[in-house]
């Protein structure tokens, strides 16, 4: 396969999304830009339960060791990191929809790209709030081809699927599976060494995700295409 020139830009709800769900995508797309929505530690210092797990004392010490863990699996995949200054779920401090839409914005008119990738939203509200602050941007930016791909590891959850593209779809939006973007991904053996060894980058994802984490975690990338659908005038 010949390697992707395009400008590709991948929106990632966490210090991992991306190259969980789309790792293999990242390596034939020399120097895309891997958006991140939520790194920052909340502004006062606490500890959860998936930092514990993780390996953390607290907040502060997991967000900065969490973005060291990205920015080396993003090196070595080729990739480039853009951190957005929003806290997941889990510190209780989410950005509105406007808010995170106005941010989204401004990172996809700095950058330009030609293509964009976001999460299809699946079960997690980080995720499904993320989408949700992407979809304006689709008609807002008719240049940029728009996919969706299916997060890891919520796509193996029953239906999860296929209930979010009916969801997407009575919403107004059309989406079909995405042939042009698997395409563009080698399957060598090599690559996919390199995808699990960026995987394997996120230490602490994987101590918290538990006994064979990496395997578990390890999916056949898949994309759909996310179009506004055409709403045709009526005859008079």
């Amino acid at each position: 396969m010949t390697q992707s020139h395009a400008r590709l830009l991948v929106v990632s709800p966490h210090l991992d999304d991306a190259v969980l769900s789309c790792g293999l995508l990242l390596i034939a797309s020399p120097s895309a830009i891997v958006c991140t929505v939520f790194t920052a530690p909340p502004r006062e210092n606490m500890s959860t339960d998936w930092d514990r797990q993780s390996g953390f004392k607290d907040a502060f010490e997991a967000m900065q060791a969490r973005k060291r863990e990205d920015a080396l699996a993003l090196q070595m995949l080729g990739a480039q990191p853009v951190h957005l200054p929003f806290c997941d779920a889990q510190y209780r401090q989410t950005p509105s929809l406007n808010e995170l839409t106005e941010a989204l914005r401004h990172t996809f008119r700095a950058h330009k790209p030609d293509k964009a990738i976001v999460p299809l939203g699946l079960f997690h509200s980080d995720h499904m709030l993320v989408t949700d602050a992407c979809l304006p941007l689709i008609t807002e930016m008719p240049d940029t081809v728009f996919h969706a791909y299916e997060d890891v590891p919520y796509r193996r959850m029953d239906q999860a699927v296929s209930q979010r593209i009916e969801e997407l779809t009575k919403r107004g939006y059309l989406l079909s599976p995405a042939d042009d973007v698997p395409a563009t991904i080698n399957r060598s053996a090599s690559h996919e060494k390199m995808k699990r060894e960026a995987i394997a980058a996120y230490t602490s994802q994987l101590r918290a995700f538990g006994a064979d984490a990496e395997t578990r975690l390890y999916s056949t990338e898949k994309y759909w295409q996310l179009q506004t659908r055409r709403i045709e005038p009526e005859a008079g």
